[in-house]
């Protein structure tokens, strides 16, 4: 099994190599380092400057060790991390039993590179730095589970498909939290997508009227495990955060290959960037005050400050087309949600039978709600039947207790139950448990590997256009 693995492995970098992502050979080094044991997996974590990187911690895996080596510069992002990591420790429903050790010198990276206590790094802070600690930690021969993005400029792409390529070469994995491949309305809108007779076939779709659209909305003020989130300075700094148009989006594209392409190998050629948009979001002292703790605006911020306002490229838009597909993936960030709202996705796949709408604003009280729109008014009593074989005979066995809720002559609502909403925050858990399953059992996908050269690649690009 697991030579099969690897097998797959270099047969998908290969494909990917032929489209400038390449990887094509591993060593024995790391090859069979995991079996699925109890606690074999040790976890590094580099520089957490996000509070994603805590967010992997929230819970515990039998396979992972409990203790958390960690790397970084001292400073509030650090004592952030830990507080988060505190709190699961000491919570009074199912607490977890991390125990971490701390390295913080100036040389931390090149520390946890000598040292090598485990053999997984986790990675989700500072993204300027994402790709180098990416490069550096697979050099050493260890496993990468990284948040995204895991590049945020053209200029750096490459040095991305290296990363994946050493990968294979040192017999390591390398991979990205795609978190939203685990909200339920998307898992049920990909579901439906490829049931025919419902959906019918993807359409072509065009730059006005897309096939695919995937629209987020976010907010940097926010609550995180229950308290006020504070963010480093840098998160405001696009040359240190990336702009939003290579950060968020990465989970737009990720979803739109995902969903219309499901484990179909893609390539850069795949690709066709139509067009590309920017824009700012203005910040006065006071709300920069409030989601940082700072009084003052940092000077590597300055640049970006104008009549006192600081103006950050955090939004964007992307117009492209993915194997003759049109698609559309945009990104906002307000500065703070409505009251009782947070942040809200918006998305629609058009078929030759049917719309599937993700839709998450007041109307729906701010709760993710997938609905399914027949688009002609003829056969529609076929058009039920099938709809409703396909929800109560064949997913509903996967997803208990999904239902249909009629809402007018041409459109449906797919009821979900609570059991089935895990959360942004569940969702880290649930790729790291996804993760370990491809590290112990040997077995990735195929279209894994290339599709997040394709991702990035797709991103960057769009960044490229943007800013032209």
């Amino acid at each position: 099994m697991r030579q099969m693995f690897f097998l797959i492995l270099a047969t998908a970098l290969f494909i990917s190599a032929c489209s400038g992502g390449g990887q094509n050979s591993e060593t024995q080094e790391t090859k069979d380092m995991f079996t699925g044991a109890k606690g074999e997996v040790k976890l590094i974590t580099l520089d957490p400057g996000h509070f994603h990187a805590a967010l992997v911690q929230k819970k515990m895996y039998e396979m992972v060790d409990s203790v958390v080596h960690i790397y970084a510069p001292e400073g509030a992002e650090l004592k952030g991390h830990l507080k988060l990591i505190e709190s699961y420790n000491n919570r009074s429903d199912n607490p977890t039993s991390w125990e971490t050790k701390i390295y913080t010198g100036p040389d931390y990276l090149e520390k946890m590179i000598e040292e090598k206590p485990g053999n997984v790094v986790v990675l989700a802070g500072n993204n300027a730095k994402k790709t180098e600690y990416i490069m550096e930690s697979v050099n050493a021969g260890l496993n990468v589970l990284a948040d995204k993005p895991m590049v945020i400029t053209p200029e750096e792409f490459p040095d991305l498909e290296k990363a994946f390529q050493l990968a294979a070469e040192k017999g390591v994995l390398l991979y990205d939290i795609m978190t939203e491949r685990y909200e339920i309305t998307t898992i049920l809108q990909r579901e439906l997508s490829q049931i025919p007779e419902v959906f019918g076939e993807l359409l072509e779709g065009s730059l006005e009227d897309p096939a695919i659209t995937k629209e987020s909305v976010h907010h940097f003020s926010k609550q995180v495990s229950g308290s006020p989130l504070i963010r480093p300075a840098w998160f405001f700094d696009v040359e240190q955060q990336g702009e939003g148009i290579v950060d968020v989006t990465t989970h737009l594209v990720d979803l739109i290959q995902w969903e219309a392409f499901p484990e179909v190998v893609l390539s850069k050629e795949d690709v066709e960037i139509i067009s590309a948009r920017r824009w700012t979001t203005d910040l006065t002292p006071e709300m920069f005050r409030k989601v940082t703790g700072r009084d003052e605006f940092p000077d590597y911020l300055l640049k970006d400050v104008e009549d006192d306002v600081l103006k950050t490229y955090s939004n964007g838009e992307i117009n492209y087309r993915l194997k003759g597909v049109h698609a559309k993936v945009s990104v906002i960030w307000n500065f703070e949600a409505p009251e009782g709202a947070g942040d809200t996705h918006y998305s629609i796949m058009r078929g030759s039978k049917a719309n599937l709408i993700i839709k998450q604003g007041k109307e729906e009280n701010f709760i993710t709600t997938l609905l399914v729109e027949a688009i002609t008014d003829e056969g529609l009593e076929d058009f039920e039947s099938e709809l409703d074989k396909a929800v109560n005979q064949t997913l509903d066995p996967l997803y208990p207790g999904i239902a249909l809720s009629k809402l007018n002559d041409k459109l449906w609502e797919v009821q979900i139950p609570v059991i089935h909403r895990k959360g942004h925050e569940a969702h880290f858990g649930q790729v790291t448990e996804k993760y370990l399953r491809y590290l112990a059992s040997g077995s990735m996908p195929e279209w894994e590997i290339p599709n997040m050269v394709v991702k990035y690649y797709t991103t960057t690009q769009g960044m490229k256009v943007a800013a032209e």
